[in-house]
């Protein structure tokens, strides 16, 4: 095929995941023409993939697989890269019983024995019987490997010689697991989350019925990759469930052509499509150099912000930048969810856009209360609503004393619902430690509610308590970000480390300049922004650029940031200040 598959799907009606597998969508989305459209870096179109067709070739690579010894329930490791061979396995793993777990490409590390290290652990917590992945990742996928005892790995081409296997296919078991889709690892080192196929289809009908409210002719792209819950299920899974082409672009060139993401919405009148703030500020800096006369953005129904905190300011740049090729700010849906609930857990109602939240900073951080200021001098914060949670789920705000809390009191955030993982596959402590036996989880989140919807404050572990104050290390990194011009986004990490007497915050910070006299201006800068703005004393850091950890998602992993900061990883670096 020469073009892209159809938008609609005339004829054949319109089904939003209910179905009782993976497979069995596949089979129904596979009776009419939508599918997938992977393109190259240039915006050409390499592969289409109708879900018919797709079908035809996930039965037979299921047959091949099941003849090649796998056995069913067996995990088998894919470095998903955006390309028509991990869908075609991804699915075949669906029809042969295998249970696939997406793993990482090496562009979210920072060289090549991190991405080693990190792929090994991955495929021993997984106890995989089997890796594969593009020819590009051989060699290091080949020593991430070595001595694990895996039945195979390489190609898909080591199973060319492995005979069909005649018999009938496993039949599909609703609480069979579907996947294990490993968490971002922000706060530690990811593990398993064990999804059924069940939880999958609650929580893609929930998307596709109740969140985006998908109807014929709606069309996704993505540039997100298939080893994260957003990309995965948000724009490869969920959309096949409900007979949605997809438009996909390779992730590893999204940074380099961001504008192409926007370009690709405009010619195939895309109008579902997500990304984490980072995108949309990278589109409005490359803006700023490149001619966008030709974009038209007003089919764009659904412009999703989800995966890291909300950043309006952001948001409210990428609206302004855009509103001349017809994008309408009203498009904006924040969203909240993890990995633990499949993907999603709320949206915003359908035009409401981004509505903000203003409360008293200092009420905010000593009372954990979020109320609107009394005072138009004083200090404030400005959060995202982030919507109500899809039907049949239910989300609760808890104190520390495990207290239920009224609208605009701060807390830990529980949910409850069936789109539950079953579990942290293989770590039975790690699952009881936040997934109660009546079916509550721990997301490690804090917020508030207000009007029914979620307010999202921050994480948890990332919280810095100072005095009895609550800082959100967040609210400091994008302050220095935004008063300091030769700082990006992505710039700064912040975190407390304990000391006998009391927390000590740091400030790592990534600076180009090796001029000594500037490094020390601009250590001097950033302390005098702390403490005058947040009353805060912190030591600086300076450290080279690219240094900060990212999770595969490519969020700013604090927890990686202070664990090498801690080891001494940064303490080598010159021109690094404290607050005198």
């Amino acid at each position: 095929m020469t073009h892209p598959t159809p938008s609609h799907h005339p004829g054949q009606t319109k089904r939003r995941a209910d179905f009782g597998s993976i497979a069995e969508a596949l089979d129904y989305a596979a009776q009419g023409p939508t599918g997938l459209n992977f393109y190259t870096g240039k915006g050409t179109l390499a592969e289409v993939l109708p879900y018919a067709l797709l079908r035809q070739q996930a039965l037979s690579l299921a047959r091949q697989m099941l003849g090649a010894g796998l056995a069913p329930g067996a995990r088998i490791g894919l470095v998903a890269d955006s390309d028509g061979d991990f869908a075609r396995t991804f699915f075949a793993c669906q029809y042969a019983g295998l249970v696939p777990v997406p793993l990482p490409l090496p562009a979210a590390f920072g060289g090549k024995s991190g991405y080693i290290s990190h792929l090994r652990r991955m495929i021993e917590r997984a106890d995989a019987d089997a890796a594969f992945g593009p020819l590009a990742t051989q060699e290091w996928l080949g020593e991430a490997v070595a001595g694990l005892g895996l039945q195979y790995s390489g190609t898909l081409a080591v199973l060319n010689d492995a005979p069909a296997f005649p018999g009938d296919l496993p039949a599909q078991n609703p609480d069979s697991l579907a996947y294990l889709q490993f968490s971002s690892g922000s706060t530690r080192f990811p593990v398993g989350v064990a999804v059924t196929q069940r939880a999958f289809m609650a929580n893609a009908q929930g998307m596709g019925r109740d969140g985006l409210v998908l109807v014929d002719g709606d069309r996704a792209v993505s540039w997100l990759p298939f080893y994260h819950d957003m990309g995965l299920i948000g724009f490869l899974l969920m959309p096949m469930a409900c007979q949605v082409s997809v438009d996909i672009l390779p992730t590893r060139e999204f940074a380099r052509r961001p504008l192409l993401w926007l370009s690709l919405i405009s010619r195939n009148r895309g109008t579902i499509s997500f990304s984490p703030s980072f995108g949309y500020e990278l589109c409005v800096r490359r803006a700023q150099t490149m001619a966008t006369s030709d974009l038209d953005l007003s089919c764009w129904r659904s412009a999703g912000i989800g995966g890291d905190m909300i950043r309006p300011n952001v948001l409210a740049d990428f609206a302004s930048r855009f509103a001349g090729c017809g994008f309408d700010a009203r498009a904006f849906v924040p969203s909240y969810g993890m990995a633990e609930v499949t993907l999603a857990l709320s949206y915003t109602p359908s035009g409401q856009g981004v509505r903000h939240d203003i409360v008293d900073t200092a009420t905010l951080e000593n009372e954990h209360r979020a109320i609107p200021p009394g005072d138009p001098q004083t200090r404030t914060r400005t959060f995202v609503l982030c919507g109500k949670v899809l039907p049949g789920h239910a989300l609760e705000v808890h104190d520390e004393a495990d207290n239920l809390l009224p609208d605009r009191h701060v807390g830990r955030i529980f949910i409850r619902g069936p789109s539950l993982m079953s579990g942290y596959f293989g770590a039975p402590a790690e699952t009881a430690h936040v997934l109660s036996a009546d079916g509550w989880l721990d997301t490690g989140d804090l917020g508030y509610l207000l009007d029914g919807q979620i307010v999202i404050t921050g994480r948890a572990k990332d919280l810095i308590i100072v005095n009895g104050r609550n800082l959100w290390p967040q609210d400091l990194e994008w302050a220095v970000e935004a008063e300091i011009p030769a700082l990006r986004s992505g710039d700064v990490a912040v975190f407390s480390v304990d000391h006998d007497t009391a927390e000590e915050v740091v400030v790592l910070v990534q600076c180009r300049t090796p001029d000594a006299t500037a490094r020390a201006a601009l250590s001097n800068e950033i302390v005098s922004l702390m403490r005058g703005r947040h009353g805060v004393e912190t030591k600086i850091v300076l450290v080279p650029p690219h240094s900060l950890p990212q999770t595969s998602s490519g969020k700013l992993s604090r927890s990686r940031a202070r664990a090498m900061y801690l080891d001494g990883a940064f303490t080598a670096q010159p021109a690094s200040a404290a607050a005198e």
